[in-house]
């Protein structure tokens, strides 16, 4: 007789029966509702910077990979979403300004993050020099919002430096010369592939970072390796505004908040874009691309038309942040732009998983919060304990990120929140990670080719 028995018969099936479990009804909505208001909680009870902090100011980031990750409605995600980042964490920042400084950086560089994801992840065209396009977006602003553009334009010096509405403007600016600059990288590289593309991307990259450094004669553009300071700054036009409400925050923690709202609009904006682009002809062309050029171009693929546009795609979301980097750090120099800021960017794709939109965001968070946060508070703990100076993790921060990635390559090829269609690729023959449902209809069929009942002769 057929099989009646629908108990788990493995540790593994009463496992996926307690997720199931756990998903239905309101037990997961109020699970992630009370994770979220306890580490808030605990957050805004002792903003005071130190390794407990810390701790809890990554926990309550991963409260969003959680609204991820849990099949919970649409509404209630955003929802969750506004109250964390809209308000708990501007109102936290205002408490502890170096966290609200961390998340604004966070933002800033899944931008970037999800820039190279388009030339990388989806188009498949290794991109080493993604940092010049984060220059040209920054030097744009600096120069024309300082005095610097009088060198350029003697007849014009008068009306320099430009006012600060001129922001609003030059981020679109940053958004078409990034894309420019893309192009004109793209037009000599579509005949190369893999690591001829690597080197010559690496090369344009330099050449920018070389160039800001000696663009100060004959005439100062970028006054050399002096960098540029005194970078203007966006209007602060809700300030009457806050004043009225009687709200006490200074100019300078009304300009972290600013920055911090405005980046956190540019990574919404981003995802849509990207996301719809990724779902569009465009997207499934970069996938042929990525997969098999020939395969792509005898289907039709318009292929220099498509390379070019995720060049310029990705470049131009690199020089919308350039504006916006060089006027909140109100100083740049051609240091800020060199190779290793274009492999910390690299990085976060390959870790986050290369053509994920979730990955990109997650690597870029991961990243960031080494570079800024845990490793220089795990080296400042250390110093307390008269541990060697030459222990200081923050000196092996290349060798950390490089044994990650080793790692990753190795035991996690696909990322951490991989796509489907790369999780498919490199797991296609692991029976493990089939889905449930294929398992259950394989076992299904195998019953009905081999039925238990006798049949007697």
């Amino acid at each position: 007789m057929a099989r009646t028995d629908t108990q788990p018969s493995n540790p593994e099936g009463f496992l996926n029966m307690l997720r199931a479990e756990a998903g239905r009804g309101m037990i997961p909505y109020l699970l992630v509702t009370a994770y979220a208001l306890i580490v808030t909680t605990l957050l805004l009870i002792d903003p005071a910077t130190s390794l407990r902090t810390d701790i809890l100011f990554v926990l309550f980031l991963g409260v969003m990979l959680t609204l991820y990750k849990v099949p919970l409605a649409a509404g209630y995600k955003l929802v969750m979403a506004i109250a964390l980042l809209g308000i708990a964490m501007p109102y936290f920042g205002t408490l502890n300004p170096f966290y609200m400084d961390v998340a604004t950086q966070v933002g800033m560089f899944v931008v970037l993050a999800l820039g190279l994801n388009i030339v990388v992840g989806m188009a498949g065209l290794l991109d080493l020099g993604y940092v010049a396009f984060y220059a040209v977006g920054a030097y744009l602003w600096a120069i024309f919002s300082t005095d610097q553009a009088a060198n350029i334009i003697p007849r014009l010096a008068d009306s320099f430096p430009l006012a600060p509405e001129w922001f609003f403007i030059f981020l679109f600016l940053g958004l078409i010369v990034g894309g420019f600059t893309g192009v004109l990288l793209g037009l000599p590289v579509l005949r190369l592939r893999g690591d001829y593309l690597a080197i010559v991307t690496l090369g344009f990259g330099e050449v920018i970072r070389v160039l800001a450094t000696n663009l100060d004669r004959p005439v100062n553009i970028t006054n050399g390796a002096q960098g540029i300071k005194s970078i203007g700054r966006p209007p602060l036009f809700f300030e009457p505004w806050v004043q009225a409400l009687g709200v006490p925050l200074d100019r300078s923690q009304l300009y972290q908040l600013y920055f911090y709202f405005l980046v956190l609009v540019v990574v919404v904006v981003m995802i849509v874009v990207v996301y719809r682009l990724n779902n569009s002809r465009i997207g499934r062309a970069w996938a042929s691309i990525r997969e098999d050029e020939t395969a792509a171009i005898a289907m039709g693929v318009p292929l220099v038309r498509m390379k070019l546009l995720a060049f310029a795609v990705g470049a131009s979301f690199a020089g919308t942040m350039g504006v916006i980097f060089a006027s909140k750090q109100l100083f740049i120099n051609p240091p800020t732009f060199d190779l290793i800021r274009s492999i910390n960017i690299l990085a976060m794709v390959i870790l986050g998983g290369m053509g994920s939109i979730p990955g990109a965001v997650l690597g870029a968070t991961l990243v960031t919060l080494l570079n800024l946060q845990l490793l220089p508070r795990v080296a400042r703990e250390l110093s307390v304990l008269d541990v060697p100076s030459w222990l200081d993790p923050t000196q092996y921060q290349r060798m950390l990120f490089g044994m990650l990635l080793i790692l990753m390559t190795v035991f996690r090829p696909e990322g951490l929140l991989p796509e489907d269609r790369r999780r498919q690729e490199l797991h296609g023959q692991d029976e493990s990670a089939m889905p449930d449902t294929l398992l259950e209809s394989e076992q299904q069929q195998a019953d009905v080719t081999e039925p238990d009942v006798d049949i007697q002769t």
